[in-house]
């Protein structure tokens, strides 16, 4: 069972989701709050839920405001009608983000991430490993007007094309409006990216064999392993 919390100025999609939230066996309802103000004294009164639903537009203070507050935030799904905010969002770590109108079926599936991360937590603890890449694998990047999804699992590689870089996937290439340097950075907490390359960062899951310093992927795709960067490049390969 999993306790939750509301925090949204509009009554209307309070309803909703405490309607959805009773619609589902393992959600709990402990608090619904009308703003921002209200939700930050909520937590610092020392309440704590598993899972907070937050509206990011609320006067006084915004949904992104209160979690960069937060010394210790929950479990957070976003739950706005905006799309613009998905990038802040998604640096602040939240779960998933849901953009009003959204089907239960589609609120089911977020609350099924949530689930799976706290699975994961109960596993780390029980059973110490060695570093593993976060729960949450999804960025929103900008390409072109859209912000599209891309979960980075998928991602066979990353090429540096001056101020822009080449995301690839086994399905489609996204160039997007940052650097490689930037990206990386992003990229540090997966241990299975790799530089490889001064212009390339490798996703060692896809790679299938290795030869003459090149490393072929998955679908007929082929990175060049850098002299600078192949012995500890091959070091890595030692620990996979």
């Amino acid at each position: 069972m999993l306790t939750c919390a509301i925090i949204d100025d509009d009554e209307i999609n309070r309803l909703t989701l405490e309607h959805y939230i009773e619609l589902t066996p393992d959600l709990k309802l402990v608090a619904s709050l009308s703003d921002g103000i209200a939700g930050l004294t909520y937590f610092r009164e020392g309440n704590k839920v598993d899972v907070l639903f937050l509206d990011i537009e609320m006067p006084h203070l915004s949904g992104l405001e209160l979690l960069r507050v937060l010394t210790d935030p929950p479990e957070v799904i976003i739950t706005t009608a905006r799309q613009d905010f998905a990038v802040d969002a998604f640096e602040l770590r939240v779960t998933d983000y849901l953009v009003k109108p959204f089907e239960f079926a589609r609120f089911t599936q977020a609350v099924q991430r949530v689930q799976a991360r706290a699975s994961h937590s109960a596993s780390a603890s029980a059973t110490p490993a060695a570093p593993e890449a976060p729960a949450n694998a999804d960025l929103f990047v900008k390409v072109n007007s859209r912000m599209v999804r891309i979960n980075f699992d998928d991602v066979l590689y990353v090429e540096a094309l001056s101020d822009y870089v080449n995301i690839v996937t086994p399905k489609q290439k996204y160039i997007v409006y940052t650097t490689l340097k930037a990206l990386e950075t992003r990229l540090a907490p997966f241990p299975n990216f790799i530089r490889v390359h001064r212009s390339y960062l490798l996703n060692t899951q896809h790679i299938e064999s290795i030869e003459d310093n090149t490393a072929n992927l998955r679908g007929g795709h082929f990175v060049p392993i850098g002299k600078s960067y192949q012995d500890g490049f091959y070091k890595g390969l030692q620990r996979i």
